[in-house]
């Protein structure tokens, strides 16, 4: 690429925010020119707003520690400076989705890691090795919004990740029902065990809106692409339970399901170890060269020893067996704060720069 995209990251004082800001110090294809934040930070270094605050294992780039903090409320400020923005805000779903399209209406591409705009049909909810195609449906939400340039495209909730990814090539056995109980790191929760004491040698079985959309969003991803928008699935039946649990990072899922016309063992492993997509086509910086991987071992994945697979990108798939009430069982593993959150967020921007949506503003 001649010229870098200029990347803006909009909530960037959160734990996302950071995460944003780690993957894209020295990205080859993305730079980023602007940081905003609630009023409260604006006008303040990056630095000086984060030395109580960084969470990330590496140390803040320099490259962005003499930055100043923009109001993300101030869009023509920031939008001046940006050829697309990430965006990871913590306020409300209202307040959330006006801001985001008051930036795509801008004219600037949203990569959001929010959930405000997941539900609308022409708003892609895309996990890149599974459902790319659906960013074909920009042109319908450019016209909503009138807009030749502006989107908002969506990264999914970090629960489903550790299950859709391994479910998606089994699709052609017709799924019929799955059943997925989540155990979720405390990172989901923008969370450290400093910050959160109360997590050390406990499991919370509650997780707020957690389950609606570990239910309904796979039926989106996985749902047909009409010239209007997108019609989720209705050929399976999703039920879930998503539980918070004492690790740093890591979202684990055990996993139920049963199909139409049941598969062998074999071919389901195969299916994994085989699996290539459109990231790995367009070789994509962040795209993993094995999006799946499948252990052997009764005791993996593991969320300390197999998290990291692929930079935080890979799903680890492992205990694949048959069940007594489903068909199969088997458990999933994925990052939730690198495949689950900016990791996948920065990979659909990168998709969206190869496929021609984003590009260097005149």
């Amino acid at each position: 690429m001649d010229k870098k995209i200029r990347a803006g990251i909009v909530g960037a004082t959160g734990m996302v925010g950071q995460r944003f800001v780690v993957l894209l110090e020295n990205h080859p294809w993305f730079e980023i020119t602007a940081l905003a934040a609630s009023p409260r930070s604006a006008g303040k270094t990056y630095e000086s707003l984060m030395r109580q605050r960084w969470m990330m294992e590496k140390p803040l780039p320099q490259k962005v520690a003499d930055m100043v903090v923009l109001d993300a409320a101030h869009v023509e400020q920031v939008a001046a400076q940006v050829d697309m923005i990430f965006c990871a805000v913590d306020m409300d779903k209202q307040a959330t989705r006006q801001l985001e399209e008051a930036y795509a209406r801008a004219g600037i591409p949203v990569i959001s890691n929010n959930s405000a705009n997941r539900g609308l049909a022409d708003v892609p909810m895309v996990i890149p090795e599974v459902n790319p195609g659906h960013i074909h449906v920009i042109p319908a939400q450019r016209k909503r919004l009138g807009t030749d340039t502006g989107f908002i495209a969506v990264k999914p909730n970090c629960s489903i990740q550790s299950y859709v990814p391994p479910l998606t090539p089994l699709r052609k056995f017709g799924i019929t029902k799955v059943l997925a109980c989540t155990y979720q790191a405390i990172s989901g929760a923008g969370k450290s065990f400093d910050t959160w004491p109360e997590m050390v040698d406990n499991v919370i079985p509650f997780i707020g809106g957690e389950e609606q959309k570990s239910e309904q969003e796979p039926l989106k991803i996985w749902g047909e692409l009409t010239e209007n928008g997108i019609v989720p699935t209705a050929e399976m039946d999703i039920t879930a339970q998503c539980l918070r649990v004492p690790t740093s990072d890591g979202h684990m899922a055990a996993v139920f399901v049963s199909f139409a016309n049941k598969p062998s063992k074999q071919e389901i492993i195969d299916l994994w170890r085989g699996y290539r997509s459109r990231p790995q086509e367009l070789h994509l910086p962040s795209a993993p060269e094995n999006f799946l991987v499948y252990f052997e071992e009764e005791n993996r994945p593991q969320t300390r020893l197999d998290r990291n697979l692929g930079d935080g990108m890979t799903v680890s798939i492992g205990r694949l067996r048959e069940d007594s009430q489903y068909d199969y069982k088997f458990v999933g593993l994925s990052h939730n704060t690198l495949r689950g959150a900016a990791g996948g967020g920065v990979e659909i921007a990168e998709l969206l720069v190869a496929e021609g949506y984003i590009q260097p503003r005149a």
